[in-house]
C-alpha cells in the first residue's frame, strides 16, 4: 500500500497537465493526513471512517464517506461489491477531482526517469538528515552559547561587585584602624590624667595629715600642761601653769583655716580623681570597642578579598566556557552551511532533470517542496 505522500505523487504525475495548479493543495492534505494518523503517521496509506469524516471536515467538504464511496461506484473505480473499511488519499481524489481512474492507474504517465528520481531522493534524504543534524547541533550550541554567555556576563557583574565590596571592606578597616588608634591615645592620655589627679591627691592627703598631726600635737601639749598645773608641787604647777597661759595666748586659727582650706583641696582632688578614673574607663572602654570594630573590619575585608578572588575564578571560568561555546556555535554553522549546500545542489539537479523529457514531474514536484521546507531552517542571511 501507497503512504499518503505516494499517492498524492503517483495523482499529480498521472494529472499534471491539468493539476499542476493543485499540488499545494495535495501537500496539505498530505499534512493533515500525517497528523490525523495517530498510529501510522507519515507510514500510513488509508483513514478509518470517522478520522476520514473529520479529514473532509477539516477541508470544508460537506459530503460524507457513503456519498463518496457511491460516486466511486458509479464510475467504476470500486467495484460494487467492496465493501473497504479504510479511505485511501486516492478514494478523495478521484472524487474531489472527478477524474478517469483508468489514468491514475496507467503507469506509463508516472514518467520514465526511474534512476533519476531514485538519484533525486536519495540527495533529499542526504539533505534532510543533514538538516537534521545541523539543526540538533545548532539548537544545542546556540542554547549552551546564549547560557554560557549569561553565565559570563552574571560572572563579571558578580566580579565587579565584589571588587567593590572588598574596596569598602579594606576602607573599612583602615578607617577603623585609625579609629583604634585614636581609642588607645584618648584612652592612654586619660589613664596618664587619672595618675596625675591621684598624684595631686595623695599629695594634698599628705598636707591635711600634717596639719591634723600639728593640731593633735597642739591638743595634746595643751591637755598635758593642764594636768600639770593641777597635779604635783607647787613649784611644778605654777610653771605648767605659765607654759599652759603662753600656749593658749597663741592664735589657733591659722592652723584651723589651713586645715578647713586642705581638707576642701582634698575632697576637691578627690572628685578629679573620681572623674579621671571614669573618663579612663570609658576611653578604654571605647579602645576596646575600636579593637573590636577593626578586627571585624579587617576579617570583613579578608572575606572580601576572598569572595572577590573567587568571583575572578568564576568569570575567568564562565569566559573560557563561553569561548569553548562560541567554537561550537562556529562548528554547528559550519554543520548548517554544509546542508545548505547540499540543499542547493540538489535543487540544481532537480533543475537539470526537469529540463529532460518524460519526467514524472509530480515527483520532482514534491522534491522540491520537501526542499523548500528545508531551507525554513537555514539562517535569513543564508536563504532561509
Amino acid at each position: 500500500e501507497r503512504t499518503y505522500k505516494e499517492q498524492a505523487v503517483w495523482f499529480l504525475n498521472a494529472f499534471w497537465d491539468t493539476k499542476e495548479s493543485e499540488a499545494e493543495r495535495l501537500w496539505d492534505y498530505v499534512q493533515k493526513l500525517n497528523e490525523l494518523d495517530l498510529e501510522h503517521h507519515e507510514e500510513g496509506s488509508a483513514l478509518d471512517e470517522m478520522k476520514a469524516h473529520v479529514f473532509l471536515e477539516k477541508f470544508d467538504e460537506t459530503l460524507t464517506v457513503r456519498e463518496m464511496r457511491a460516486k466511486l461506484r458509479s464510475t467504476g473505480a470500486i467495484g460494487e461489491t467492496e465493501r473497504p473499511k479504510k479511505v485511501p488519499l486516492t478514494h478523495y481524489l478521484l472524487y474531489k477531482y472527478d477524474v478517469e481512474w483508468h489514468k491514475l492507474v496507467d503507469e506509463t504517465r508516472q514518467g520514465s526517469n526511474k534512476e533519476e528520481l531514485e538519484k533525486a531522493e536519495k540527495m533529499l534524504a542526504e539533505v534532510q538528515a543533514a538538516f537534521k543534524d545541523s539543526e540538533a547541533k545548532a539548537s544545542v550550541a546556540r542554547q549552551k552559547f546564549n547560557e554560557a554567555q549569561s553565565a559570563e556576563n552574571a560572572a563579571k557583574a558578580s566580579e565587579a561587585s565584589a571588587k567593590q565590596r572588598e574596596s569598602e571592606a579594606v576602607a573599612a578597616a583602615e578607617e577603623a584602624k585609625k579609629r583604634e588608634t585614636q581609642a588607645n591615645s584618648d584612652a592612654a592620655a586619660a589613664k596618664e590624667r587619672e595618675s596625675e589627679a591621684k598624684a595631686a591627691q595623695q599629695e594634698l592627703e599628705a598636707a591635711l595629715q600634717e596639719l591634723h598631726a600639728q593640731e593633735k600635737a597642739y591638743n595634746d601639749k595643751k591637755a598635758d600642761l593642764q594636768k600639770k598645773s593641777e597635779e604635783g608641787g607647787v613649784v611644778s604647777r605654777n610653771k605648767a601653769a605659765n607654759e599652759l597661759a603662753q600656749l593658749l595666748s597663741e592664735d589657733p586659727l591659722p592652723l584651723r583655716r589651713a586645715k578647713i582650706t586642705q581638707e576642701a583641696a582634698v575632697k576637691k582632688a578627690e572628685r578629679a580623681t573620681t572623674a579621671a578614673a571614669a573618663a579612663r574607663e570609658a576611653a578604654e572602654k571605647s579602645a576596646a570597642a575600636a579593637s573590636t570594630a577593626r578586627q571585624e573590619s579587617e576579617a570583613a575585608a579578608s572575606s572580601a578579598t576572598a569572595a572577590r578572588q573567587q568571583a575572578e575564578a568564576d568569570a575567568a571560568a564562565a569566559t573560557a566556557a563561553a569561548k569553548a561555546s562560541a567554537a561550537a556555535k562556529a562548528e554547528a554553522d559550519a554543520a548548517v552551511e554544509a546542508a545548505r549546500q547540499q540543499l542547493e545542489a540538489a535543487e540544481a539537479f532537480l533543475d537539470e532533470v526537469r529540463s529532460r523529457p518524460g519526467q514524472a514531474f509530480g515527483a520532482l514536484w514534491w522534491i522540491d517542496r520537501e526542499l523548500h521546507e528545508q531551507r525554513k531552517y537555514l539562517p535569513v542571511a543564508k536563504g532561509g
